[in-house]
């Protein structure tokens, strides 16, 4: 279906893709890796046409509608959510015109037998076809479905969509993207803004979208959950392998070993050989033997390995100064903006040396937080106060804003860089994979894991005692992820950082700070810790296992609470309204949890006539329900407690 042909590409003198023969196929669903900067966002670039092949051709079928998802993109502004979702669907309209322009047409004509009307009745029966397939339901219930399943809320669609993170807006373009009903997906790495419940969703989405995938993700139960064949593209060429990610790696690490061996032997095999033919060179009663083993070897196809990137990211992060043995004090702490209270009460306190996560569903206050820690907002109550002697080196989620497309990346750091560093910024760019001429490279052209990597390049140009870091493995690759954690793991300061990747926090923090619902609460230990004793198999299922928050009742606490109350002789009216109530409450919340649990175990194996979108529809409504009921048996509580 679509042929990616010969292709190179080249920047100057350092080539990307090097004669690259490629092809997707109308079912295919495919896994592209490899490390940042390989040249997996490019090749989706080269498809849809955006970039041109400095050799090669990209044969497209005429027609095929492709759906494109970049790494990095543009958001619009001035329009709801809802509005925004719908334009989608604008072109329906041109449809609908153009079928009222063929049927008057037809009813016009006599020519019943002529070609052109034969191509009318083509045109109107494409045309036909093309709205029965996107008006089956309405648009407005497609979108509504579509973005409830990417995680909004039923109040949040008349929001404009400025008032959104960057990561909800991605989720806005993406639901546009899968709105358009496209023959092909290209998606780079669209899971990086996406809690569970909408990885989830997507992932169901795409096992049963009938055209096909091509999507760049680091993200390896991902791949294995939605693909079927993985192809890597290394130092300019691609490896196809016909299996899913995990299944790759091992094949490939069998193929290079296998490969390996081989070399080996053929190595040993031919050293012996011309030790023979040196040795016995000279001497007439083995000349026979000795010009048979020349002739082998002239005759011998050698072996080779293929070639393998072992560049790997080598950081230390500079010594930190001592600070104060606080180093950041949030006490009463209530934290939003004009339009919206992000989180209320909180008491945070963050010590000298401490490495904490900041952990929570997208949108409940983590990156708020980061910006009262660095000074750039103020709370709206409470006091926010920075430890003595504390210096902050901050990555913010939106790096590829605060760097200069324009720059070059030696120049990002040149530009900033003071005193004896800036003799070594050759050797620091070095350690984060820019080498030779690519620090020469324009910021524009880089990749969203290179940008990453940059922008972590420049928290090196100083000493800071405290590093704030917010998402800062969103583009990284997996080996990069880990030599980062190492870096970490050693750095003798204070570490603050958001994180959604359990595998990167596992073993690095020693508290967590976990926001949901308006409030935050710490927990102390680490990731694995906190995952145990909340039976969860991953920080993003906070958004699905509702565990109790805010005094949400389990059974032990209901049963004595009842039984608190029932040896209680004198009641009065109020408090018989209360209990009444309190008693509805529970049947209620009790139903809601068991009907959970079934879309939970249907969720998790879904049959054929398993409707996946009306399941997680209901279970979105369910939460909000179950939430708004648990929020109110608390306070009815609360207010049986004051009573006595």
């Amino acid at each position: 279906m679509i042929s990616v042909n010969n292709v190179t590409v080249s920047y100057g003198g350092f080539t990307l893709l090097d004669h690259v023969d490629f092809h997707i196929s109308e079912t295919d669903k495919i896994g592209l890796v490899g490390k940042n900067g390989a040249g997996k966002s490019t090749l989706m670039k080269l498809i849809i046409g955006e970039q041109s092949p400095t050799e090669g051709r990209i044969e497209v079928p005429s027609g095929l509608r492709i759906g494109y998802l970049p790494q990095i993109m543009e958001h619009h502004r001035g329009r709801s959510v809802i509005e925004e979702v719908m334009t989608v669907f604008d072109h329906l309209k041109e449809l609908e015109r153009e079928l009222e322009r063929i049927n008057i047409q037809l009813a016009e004509r006599t020519d019943y037998e002529s070609d052109d009307y034969a191509r009318l009745i083509d045109r109107l029966n494409e045309v036909n076809d093309r709205l029965s397939l996107e008006t089956g339901e309405s648009p407005r219930v497609q979108a509504e479905k579509t973005l409830f399943g990417l995680g909004f809320k039923a109040d949040e669609l008349e929001r404009l969509t400025e008032t959104f993170s960057q990561g909800w807006n991605m989720r806005i373009e993406l639901a546009k993207v899968l709105l358009a009903h496209p023959d092909v997906l290209l998606l780079d790495e669209p899971t990086n803004h996406l809690d569970i419940e909408s990885i989830e969703w997507f992932e169901d989405y795409l096992k049963s979208f009938r055209g096909s995938l091509l999507v760049v993700s680091h993200d390896r139960k991902f791949l294995d959950n939605v693909t079927a064949r993985t192809v890597e593209i290394l130092l300019g060429h691609i490896h196809d392998y016909k299996v899913p990610y995990s299944q790759y790696v091992q094949l490939r690490a069998e193929r290079i070993a296998q490969q390996t061996a081989a070399y080996e032997n053929q190595q040993r095999m031919i050293e012996k050989t011309e030790d023979f033919i040196n040795k016995f060179r000279y001497k007439p009663t083995k000349s026979n033997q000795v010009q048979s083993r020349i002739k082998a070897l002239e005759k011998l196809e050698r072996l080779e390995i293929d070639e393998t990137d072992d560049a790997k990211l080598n950081l230390r992060f500079p010594p930190a100064q001592r600070s104060g043995d606080v180093v950041f004090k949030g006490t009463d702490l209530t934290v939003g903006y004009p339009q919206k209270v992000v989180f209320r009460d909180a008491e945070i306190e963050i010590k000298r040396g401490e490495k904490v996560a900041l952990i929570g569903r997208n949108g409940e206050g983590k990156t708020t937080l980061m910006r009262v820690i660095m000074g750039e907002l103020e709370p709206i109550s409470g006091e926010a106060r920075t430890g003595h002697n504390v210096h902050i080196g901050y990555y913010a989620q939106n790096q590829e804003d605060m760097l200069d497309k324009n720059e070059t990346v030696f120049g990002t750091l040149d530009r900033i860089a003071i005193g004896e560093i800036r003799t070594k910024l050759r050797d620091l760019l070095g350690a984060f994979l820019f080498r030779g001429e690519d620090i020469d490279k324009k910021v524009s052209v880089l990749s969203g894991g290179e940008r990453a990597r940059l922008g972590m390049a420049k928290l090196m140009l100083q000493s800071y005692n405290v590093l704030a870091l917010d998402e800062p493995t969103n583009h990284m690759d997996i080996r990069s992820k880990d030599r980062l954690k190492q870096a970490l793991k050693a750095f003798d300061g204070t570490l603050i950082v958001v994180s959604h990747d359990r595998d990167f926090l596992e073993g690095l923090v020693d508290k967590l700070y976990e926001f949901r619902d308006g409030k935050v609460k710490e927990h102390l230990g680490g990731v694995g810790d906190f995952l145990a004793r909340r039976k969860l198999e991953s920080l993003q299922e906070l958004e699905r296992r509702f565990a109790p928050v805010a005094g949400k009742p389990v059974d032990g606490q209901k049963v004595r609470a009842k039984e608190n109350f029932e040896a209680r002789r004198a009641e009065s009216k109020e408090v018989r309204k209360i209990r009444n109530r309190v008693d509805y409450l529970e049947k209620e919340i009790g139903k809601l949890e068991k009907r959970q649990g079934v879309i939970e175990k249907i969720l998790e194996a879904p049959g054929e006539g398993d409707d996946v979108m009306e399941l997680t529809r209901e279970y979105l409504e369910n939460k909000r329900s179950l939430d708004a009921f648990t929020e109110e048996w608390s306070d009815q509580m609360e207010k049986l407690e004051n009573l006595f």
